[in-house]
């Protein structure tokens, strides 16, 4: 057996790439698929230009950490381009800033309370407002609205 992966090596690089990418989708958790993907690049470039095996298990680790650093680079590109809306999620208060909305009460000592979809928020102002006024949430204080009139 030892006879035919020396004599054939590209079979040996491209059955552990097989095995890797097999076992990460049992695991689906991104570790194996770059050296996955290594061991079969150096599987087919080991077959394509037969070379010692020092140099293909040099090859096969410059690769995996060239593929997982180039992964790496995409996907922290994704999470800084992330939409606005996705940094709010589960962030209620976040998604009020720059919302209008009328109010039921007037502000007392420039606090009160206003009605957003089904829930009432406490809201704090620079200045007492009448019922009726419409408000801008400019800021989120804790649980309370910071409003401006509009």
């Amino acid at each position: 057996m030892i006879e035919l992966i020396a004599a054939h090596p590209h079979v040996f690089w491209l059955s552990l790439g097989g095995l890797l990418l097999a076992a990460e989708m049992l695991g689906g958790n991104g570790y194996l698929l770059w050296s996955g993907v290594a061991a079969v690049v150096t599987g087919l470039l080991s077959w394509l230009l037969p070379f010692d095996w020092a140099w293909q298990g040099a090859l096969f680790a410059v690769l995996t950490l060239v593929a997982a650093w180039l992964w790496w680079r995409w996907l922290s590109r994704q999470v800084r381009e992330q939409k606005p809306a996705d940094a709010a999620l589960n962030q209620r208060g976040r998604q009020l800033l720059g919302k209008r909305f009328t109010l039921e009460a007037a502000l007392v000592n420039g606090r009160g309370h206003v009605r957003v979809g089904d829930s009432s928020w406490p809201v704090v102002a620079d200045e007492d407002l009448l019922a009726g006024t419409r408000v801008e949430v400019v800021a989120i204080e804790g649980i309370t609205l910071r409003v401006k009139a509009c």
